[in-house]
């Protein structure tokens, strides 16, 4: 047996046990960073920390305050927050009580709240604010099973005068209730996470629904344990590491990152709040950072609308040095693959040296001077985007997993990583294509089930544990994954041919510096359209330097000019596309898609039926007239 076997199959039963591990062996080490927000006007934030004791402290008392509160094992615990550090020591805190977390992003309406707290049973709410607050005290008659809801930030949050008495709580008091029953219960902690067993229930996480109401996924404590060694077995991280961790921890990419961490015991800087990650990276200077495309996407777009703010020569500087870059990247990934030396020819290398200096170490800068490696996650990222970071000197190593199955299933190994594939199985998993195409996936990372739906279980899930991800993908004879597209979101025209539309929309992301979002339509159509949105900040920039300043997003993106200027980087997407695949029309949507409006998850993805059924008759007057209609 390997060492990375023994490493993953002699796994303790959960991370609570993994935790106690890793406050033993590194007490005083630094485990979190986190920002304590200046007041308005007076400079920036401070950066607090604490170590792997001081935080074990704060997860033992808030585990004592629940045990405490009543909370008997694998009862529920719903998290309704922001990422912040609070977040992590109240999961720890449930996990180290033996119950399980519930996650629920803080932008989920009071509703569709409601229903994820009833539907997995929730018994205590624990909040990032009174907003949040609120939300459960506008549904309390439809959750008679909630019997506490406990607040991070104290301020604005009172007991109302119809509140069961003890319902509300600060954080504070939940650890100082902690601290009490600890004093006089000294091992009951202890106890509780001895008693954990590797399939008593850890989390519930809730799918984003594209329709109808979501599903809960039952993931396992042995899942989580399971992960983390995996991680660790990848050799990519070590405990020298620095992670900024912003993702939202209410999605799976976002939580499985804690866990790795409790393994390997490096540092992670926790700050969800997004308008500030430009601010945070130079402080932070992170080595590691985890994030969705939609985040590449935006530097990359800044990046070229600065370029081009600074005028003619600048912009071609800039354009000249992207396409060295990629030309970069290319090559020397593929002679790696080759030879195992990512060597490329010497006139290649003399302008990448020239490129460096003027374009791409301003780049790194940016993020922060140190980072070795970025992954991304959750949707594809357009190759040509990756390319070109990747010739920067921004490694992004691209990884594919779902809710369903822990989330981290594949991951680009380091420096043999390949733009446009999502890495080699984590050690642990298997995966096999099907007849159609479809990726099938076998791990310690599969999840138990959906909650209180064993038929939707079975439609996904086979009795010898193999799981239907709904994703189609390719199989590099060398174990390199590369994803196609959804099963579900595969067009086929009424010409027969099918189109991957995730795959045009990536190449359109690659060639329009203004595009935000792009939905690429076609399913029983003679010919594909699109809608598509572009990014504020860029167009407006755009619109300042070409007779448009003073009108807003919408008046722009109507202008005759805009439309044109978009025309051109369609026409120059459909050059590189077969002809069934080009799009033949399209149309500027009069806003950016937005989590608010229910048009993208929570991690930025696309929610197609949504933004389908929305722009109905945009994409009706983009076929009025064609010899379908």
């Amino acid at each position: 047996m390997s060492d990375t076997q023994t490493l993953i199959e002699n796994r303790p039963p959960s991370v609570a046990h993994l935790f106690l591990e890793r406050v033993a062996a590194t007490p005083d080490a630094e485990a979190y960073r986190y920002p304590v927000p200046a007041a308005a006007g007076e400079g920036p934030d401070e950066w607090r920390s604490l170590s792997w004791a001081e935080a074990s402290e704060r997860v033992f008392a808030i585990a004592a305050g629940l045990v405490d509160l009543g909370l008997a094992p694998e009862d529920r615990v719903a998290l309704a927050s922001a990422t912040r550090v609070e977040w992590i020591l109240a999961d720890l805190g449930i996990l180290c009580a033996g119950a399980a977390t519930t996650t629920v992003y803080p932008q989920t309406n009071a509703e569709e709240s409601a229903f994820i707290l009833a539907d997995s049973g929730s018994r205590v709410l624990i909040a990032d604010n009174a907003e949040q607050l609120a939300k459960a005290r506008e549904q309390r008659a439809n959750l008679p099973e909630l019997k506490h809801v406990v607040v991070f930030d104290a301020e604005g949050v009172a007991p109302a005068a119809d509140d069961p008495e003890g319902w509300v709580l600060t954080l504070a008091d939940l650890e100082a209730r902690g601290a009490a029953y600890l004093e006089k219960n000294p091992g009951a902690v202890k106890e509780r996470i001895e008693a954990i067993r590797s399939d008593d229930l850890a989390t519930i996480i809730y799918t984003s629904g594209t329709t109808g109401r979501p599903k809960g996924v039952r993931l396992p404590q042995d899942n989580w344990s399971y992960m983390a060694k995996a991680i660790a077995a990848t050799g990519l991280l070590t405990a020298d590491d620095v992670q900024y961790l912003w993702l939202p921890l209410a999605h799976v990419f976002g939580k499985v990152l804690t866990s790795g961490q409790i393994e390997l015991g490096h540092v992670t800087a926790v700050d969800g709040r997004v308008d500030k990650i430009i601010e945070n990276l130079p402080v932070v200077q992170p080595t590691y950072m985890a994030a969705v495309p939609r985040i590449f996407e935006k530097v990359y777009n800044g990046v070229a609308a600065k370029a081009r703010a600074g005028g003619g020569a600048k912009y071609k500087i800039f354009q000249w040095a992207a396409e060295v870059a990629r030309e970069y990247a290319k090559t020397s990934q593929d002679n790696f693959r080759r030879t195992g030396v990512a060597s490329v020819p010497f006139g290649l290398g003399a302008k990448h040296t020239v490129a460096d200096k003027l374009v791409y170490s301003k780049l790194r800068e940016a993020f922060g001077g140190r980072l070795r490696a970025a992954v991304s996650g959750s949707a594809a990222l357009a190759p040509e985007i990756g390319y070109f970071f990747a010739g920067a000197g921004v490694h992004i190593l691209e990884g594919y997993g779902l809710t369903e199955t822990s989330a981290a299933s594949f991951v680009n190994p380091g420096e043999a990583y390949r733009t446009g594939t999502v890495g080699k199985p984590l050690p642990g998993t298997e995966v096999r294509i099907a007849d159609d195409g479809e990726i099938l996936l076998r791990s310690p990372g599969v999840m138990e089930g959906y909650h209180g739906q064993p038929e939707k279980t079975a439609e996904v899930l086979e009795s010898d544990g193999w799981f239907h991800t709904g994703d189609i993908g390719e199989l590099s004879p060398d174990g390199y994954l590369r994803i196609t597209d959804r099963k579900k979101d595969l067009i086929k025209t009424s010409g027969g041919k099918y189109i991957a539309p995730a795959e045009v929309e990536g190449q359109f992301k690659a060639v329009c510096p203004y595009v935000s979002n792009i939905l690429v339509h076609g399913a029983d159509r003679n010919f594909c359209t699109a809608l598509i949105a572009l990014d504020e900040p860029s167009i407006m920039g755009w619109a300042k330097e070409n007779g448009l300043d003073g009108k807003s997003y919408a008046e722009v993106v109507a202008a005759p000019a805009t439309v044109a200027l978009i025309e051109g980087y369609v026409q120059q997407l459909n050059d590189g596309l077969q002809r069934w695949q080009t799009v033949k029309k399209f149309k500027l949507l009069p806003r950016d898609l937005d989590v608010e409006h229910g048009e993208l998850t929570p991690s930025l993805k696309l929610k197609r039926p949504v933004v389908e059924r929305e722009y109905k008759g945009l994409i009706e007057e983009m076929y009025a007239g064609s010899r379908e209609a």
